[in-house]
């Protein structure tokens, strides 16, 4: 920004001049006369007022050169988790039976399976290190509207603090998942900036919970995002790294339906923000696979996952839950985000 200054001596005369024009004023028309031209004198020189949004935007866009030049030379930024990983996530609610193996079982016995898979999971891939997550539903959609019609609610504080503690105790990356009902990620991902300036935790949206465009409590339809809600997604998680100097963030999307996603080619990548396209269908291993290959290998945006679901995948006649070296053998590209629900 160019500022402009001007001389002690041009600024001098220019008051001088003020003054001597102030006291004839005075002398001819009264002491109301002077008052004004004080007024208006104090009025001329007031700064003009800087525009601090205009400012924080031009400085959101040099971060972003700035970590595009520093992608193209390296490849990624330092600390991205992605493609030097693989993660694995137990997803779910602490406080809830019925929405994951997460809150299913007693603590102890949910973090003995979970060490078990994580054991699995590098047994089936030594190549790729792995790293457990937890991954939480902290805004849940809803069946009853709530006081402002929006049909979610966000989980306590103690609530989040708890999963945080359980995540830390593991050593596991901590995903907040946002299912935003009637709502929209504008409204309900300002409420988790401050979470997200953890380096740990991450972020996951679920078009199946966005109401918005159908018009429908949740459950009754399958919602939708448009690349431009992804977007956003990813414009806000690329302020927060660079406002807080970050390593970059995980963004992960969930999908299982061509509806859930639109326009996908429009979503715009920030080496800030890692994205991961989820496939979240559950059924025998055949739907599951052909599911993969639709709606994620067909539609990749960046980096792919894969859902595995302990109740819903075994209940087909003569279906099984998917083994690690199953889905590493049969899905390409190969999955580097594995989520157990």
């Amino acid at each position: 920004m160019r500022l402009r200054f001007y001389s002690a001596w041009r600024g001098a005369l220019g008051l001088g001049l003020l003054a001597s024009l102030g006291l004839a004023a005075c002398n001819r028309s009264g002491q109301g006369e002077s008052t004004g031209s004080q007024a208006d004198t104090l009025t001329a020189n007031k700064p003009t007022p800087v525009d601090t949004v205009k400012l924080k935007r031009l400085a959101l866009q040099r971060d972003s050169l700035r970590a595009d030049s520093i992608a193209r030379k390296t490849g990624q930024l330092p600390g991205a988790i992605l493609p030097g990983h693989r993660i694995v996530a137990f997803y779910g609610n602490i406080r809830s039976k019925g929405m994951g193996i997460l809150g299913r079982e007693p603590k102890a016995q949910m973090f003995r399976k979970f060490d078990k898979v994580i054991a699995e999971w590098q047994a089936a891939d030594p190549s790729l290190p792995v790293m457990p997550a937890i991954h939480s539903v902290t805004i849940t959609a809803q069946g009853a509207a709530g006081s402002d019609g929006k049909y979610r609610l966000m989980n306590s504080k103690s609530t989040i603090e708890e999963t945080r503690s359980w995540a830390r105790e593991h050593n596991a990356l901590l995903f907040m998942d946002v299912q935003v009902g009637l709502s929209d990620l504008e409204h309900e991902l300002p409420k988790l900036a401050e979470y997200m300036k953890d380096p740990t935790i991450h972020l996951g949206i679920d078009p199946e919970f966005a109401m918005a465009t159908k018009k429908a409590r949740p459950g009754k339809k399958i919602g939708t995002y448009d690349a431009k809600d992804v977007n956003y997604a990813i414009n806000f998680l690329a302020r927060i790294v660079s406002e807080n100097h970050l390593p970059p963030k995980i963004l992960m999307v969930h999908r299982f339906t061509q509806g859930m996603l639109t326009n996908y080619k429009n979503i715009k990548l920030d080496p800030r923000v890692q994205v991961v396209m989820d496939m979240d269908g559950w059924g025998d291993p055949t739907l599951k696979k052909d599911s993969y290959k639709a709606y994620v290998e067909k539609q990749p945006v960046q980096y792919t996952g894969f859902k595995l679901f302990y109740e819903y995948d075994i209940k087909p006649k003569g279906s099984h839950l998917m083994t690690p070296k199953e889905v590493l053998s049969e899905l390409n590209p190969k999955p580097l985000y594995i989520q157990y629900q």
